[in-house]
């Protein structure tokens, strides 16, 4: 056996920390037929995504038309003004 140095164990089996570990196989699991049957979450919910940013835009939109109306309104607009004048002329 070689030593140390040379990259054996130096002759002591109990040096070595690989001796006695066998390569243990793979262990496989068999797949069941509910699970080849049943989609995987990404297939179920694979419009999903596409479906909230469709819900989330039309909100935005909603959102935007609301506040179009309501900021071109005579009343909003006449106080959005003084708002702003008042907030310049305060220096």
């Amino acid at each position: 056996m070689g030593s140390p140095r040379e990259g054996g164990s130096g002759g002591h089996p109990e040096d070595d920390p690989a001796a006695g570990l066998a390569a243990k196989p793979a262990v496989r699991r068999r797949t069941t037929a509910a699970e080849l049957s049943a989609p995987a979450w990404s297939d179920r919910e694979a419009g999903m995504a596409t479906a909230e940013y469709a819900i989330a835009t039309l909100a935005a939109v909603a959102f935007a038309g609301l506040l179009a109306v309501v900021l071109g309104s005579d009343e909003v607009r006449s106080m959005l003004v003084s708002l702003i004048r008042s907030a310049l002329t305060l220096g």
